[in-house]
């Protein structure tokens, strides 16, 4: 049966510790990764030289490291995050020659943030529906990113009520555009069901924290008639773990929004050249989801509407719901839920952890590659753009894969950039992750031979030699969120640096 909601913590549980916690994690994921080198022969606590050259650095655990302790003088002492974010500031200037004001800031941002959801989920009673309560789950987020809870460094009372994380829901705000002012593409036509529009007007509905965001570089087109006010939506909508993406259930459908702030690596507006190339890009994946072989599916992003003089601003994607692609009597469940425990049965509870992982193995794995090999698609198979299916028993059926604008087609990239993104994606961000959670749940599970297996069998079923040529390749490629946003590089500007590939043995 779907799990069920997980416990109520206790009060006296301090939501400030528990914070510094689930943002120390990532961030030293990121130090050790990407800067950091390992000391040969040490265990648990394992210890690293960072690149000053001045302090070693030692933690606890693998998958979340934790209780970071510092030494300078063979003196070791426990670092804090606040202390934490200062140590790494100055480790990545020292590594790179470069200052950064503005990422400590956000790292701050991101604990902060953490702290506020906490506190406001120790008083809220988690979603009942275990597809909603998957996507509202991540409190750790990107596990390898510095910041992956920060909100733009807004006040709390601005983004609270519109957070996953606190199992927020809320109505859309309703705006008429004037007929003349209107840009769409693709089929839009769900979007009238959301409210009425006058004589003249199109609905356009808006994201309330968005509108906040923009609301005043839109005066003059209210005061104009361009745009009107039409209220709000008379159903609630919930955000889903990518926080701009909402799910609107009397409609089963996702409605995709900008949002004027910084979440990991980019500012998440709705671009106009990814808008531009939605419906190419989308018809392309869709035509080679409908042909797999294999039981996956695509969510398909219909098409937006806009206003043409806030283009970006205002723009609303349309994204298929769930219901016409899942496997019947299946549940969906996001994928990255699975590695935050997010109610204590999946992974960890599993009665057979070997036939649950190879059932989730051939839910992904197969159709991610098939649409490679056989249509040149790039889908984005990381954690969050997944979401799986499971049958009565919890046993993984199928791969539910979403937004094109992550997705890479060939030959606007070369094949080796599409084949190094798809196994960044896929291996690194998401088969590594439920691997090693399965592994700390379950510790006599070794998942690789599985992981090789699936992949062995693959790379005959499509003919697809990098497929087989990853099981003897030594690394794998590993991006460098830390480094990237340390440098000012371009969030889409993915780099890589080689991680050690258990595929290999």
């Amino acid at each position: 049966m779907p799990p069920s909601g997980p416990p109520t913590r206790p009060p006296t549980d301090d939501a400030g510790a528990r914070a510094d916690a689930y943002a120390t994690a990532p961030l030293l994921n990121c130090l050790l990764r990407e800067v950091a080198q390992p000391l040969d022969g040490t265990d648990e606590p394992r210890v690293y030289r960072l690149p000053s050259g001045e302090r070693l650095l030692r933690v606890r655990g693998v998958r979340r490291p934790a209780r970071p302790e510092v030494s300078v003088d063979g003196d070791w002492r426990p670092v804090g995050h606040a202390e934490l974010v200062k140590l790494v500031a100055e480790e990545l200037q020292a590594h790179t020659g470069l200052s950064n004001p503005e990422l400590p800031a956000e790292m701050t941002d991101s604990r902060d943030a953490v702290a506020a959801l906490l506190t406001a989920r120790d008083g809220a009673t988690s979603p009942e529906d275990p597809y909603r309560r998957s996507e509202q789950s991540l409190l750790t987020g990107h596990p390898y990113h510095p910041a992956p809870k920060a909100r733009g460094g807004g006040p709390v009372a601005r983004w609270l009520p519109y957070a996953p994380e606190a199992y927020a829901a809320f109505p859309l705000a309703l705006l008429g555009v004037r007929e003349d002012a209107v840009a769409e593409e693709g089929d839009v036509s769900a979007l009238d069901a959301f409210g009425t529009a006058p004589p003249g007007y199109r609905l356009l509905p808006a994201h309330p924290w968005q509108l906040d965001l923009v609301g005043p570089g839109l005066t003059e087109a209210f005061a104009d008639g361009r745009l009107i006010r039409l209220g709000t939506t008379t159903s609630d909508t919930w955000p889903t773990a990518a926080i701009r993406t909402l799910y609107a259930p009397e409609h089963d459908l996702f409605v995709k929004f900008s949002l004027d702030v910084r979440i990991t690596n980019d500012v998440r507006r709705l671009w106009r050249h990814d808008l531009l190339s939605l419906r190419r890009t989308d018809s392309v994946v869709a035509a080679a989801a409908a042909a797999l072989r294999t039981p996956g599916a695509w969510l398909s992003d219909r098409g937006y509407r806009t206003a043409d003089f806030a283009f970006e601003e205002l723009a609303v994607l349309v994204r298929d719901g769930l219901h016409d692609h899942l496997v019947p009597g299946a549940t969906p469940l996001l994928a990255a839920a699975l590695v935050e425990d997010f109610d204590g049965t999946l992974p960890a509870g599993l009665r057979d952890p070997d036939a649950w992982w190879t059932a989730y193995l051939g839910a992904v794995v197969p159709p991610a590659l098939e649409l490679f090999a056989r249509s040149g698609v790039v889908v984005e198979a990381h954690l969050q753009n997944c979401v799986i299916a499971v049958d009565a028993a919890g046993t993984p059926v199928q791969a539910l894969f979403r937004d094109a604008e992550g997705v890479k087609l060939l030959p606007e990239v070369s094949r080796a950039a599409g084949w190094e993104r798809l196994v960044y994606c896929l291996v690194v961000n998401h088969l590594v992750e439920i691997a090693e959670a399965l592994r700390e749940s379950h510790p006599g599970l070794d998942p690789w031979p599985a992981v090789r297996g699936v992949f062995a069998h693959e790379s005959h079923r499509l003919d697809l030699p990098e497929a087989a040529a990853l099981l003897s390749a030594p690394t794998l490629p590993g991006k460098t969120n830390l480094l990237l946003r340390w440098t000012g590089a371009n969030g889409a500007d993915a780099r890589y640096l080689p991680l050690w590939n258990p595929l290999a043995g």
